[in-house]
């Protein structure tokens, strides 16, 4: 395989997990006795810890005094998950190998399944590969849409979908494999022309796809390694989840 490192986009506020009792950043909340951090970065411990760059933000001291060990990019402003690849841009110059990226917030997402992503973005000999899923109803993850021939176009952000795209059951899970050089090639293209008014990560598979780099998909994310925290509600289920020993 070629030479991997992960990216792991940490730099959340979490504002609707504020409360009196913890303003921590999102990604150190606790669930199962661990910060959601932790559990990423435990499914990701077949890299090493000089390979797993953290992009860190509000509150980063907590973050960086939990988890010394690895390299990181402060993201000085929050304007995006795009944004937050571009903060880290500068450790990765020089980098011919590929790219994992991934949330802090998703504890559940599997060591198997990020190799999976991993085994199958250089057996395609793709230039991005991205993980999907399958919903029956799409709710807030960005839609993924494919031409004719099933190969993929693009992404659409759920608020910025019409309504047919909405109908669309494959999603995007947010994690990625890119070879960095053509990841870094298109970062300084992404808009905040989106209702958001952010720099999206979701929008540089299509940039390469338009420079003729071939881009895929690998669709095997069960559902429930999808879930993020934004929410009270999320942390319980994730925390009953992890409790369960699932997914």
């Amino acid at each position: 395989m070629n030479h991997l490192k992960a990216l792991v986009l940490a730099a959340g506020k979490g504002t609707r997990l504020q409360t009196e009792e913890t303003d921590l950043p999102k990604v150190m909340r606790l669930a199962a006795g661990r910060p959601l951090l932790a559990h990423v970065l435990s499914n990701l411990s077949f890299l090493a810890p000089e390979d797993i760059i953290l992009v860190v933000g509000w509150k980063k001291e907590a973050v960086l005094a939990a988890f010394p060990q690895y390299p990181y990019a402060v993201q000085e402003e929050l304007n995006g998950t795009g944004g937050a690849v571009q903060y880290a841009a500068p450790l990765l110059e020089g980098f011919r190998g590929d790219l994992l990226v991934c949330y802090g917030d998703t504890p559940l997402m599997t060591r198997e399944t990020f190799q999976t992503l991993a085994d199958t973005h250089v057996q395609k000999g793709n230039a991005c590969t991205l993980l999907s899923a399958h919903l029956e109803e799409g709710g807030n993850y960005g839609r993924i849409l494919r031409g004719e021939d099933g190969a993929f176009q693009r992404i659409v952000e759920a608020r910025d979908c019409t309504p047919e795209q909405a109908a669309v059951s494959e999603v995007n899970t947010g994690t990625y494999v890119f070879r960095t050089p053509d990841l870094l090639s298109v970062l300084g293209r992404l808009s905040r022309n989106n209702a958001q008014g952010e720099l999206y990560i979701t929008d540089t598979p299509a940039l390469i796809r338009a420079e003729g780099g071939r881009v895929g998909l690998c669709d095997t994310c069960a559902l429930q390694e999808m879930l993020g925290v934004n929410t009270p509600e999320q942390l319980a289920q994730v925390e009953a989840l992890l409790q369960e020993g699932r997914p």
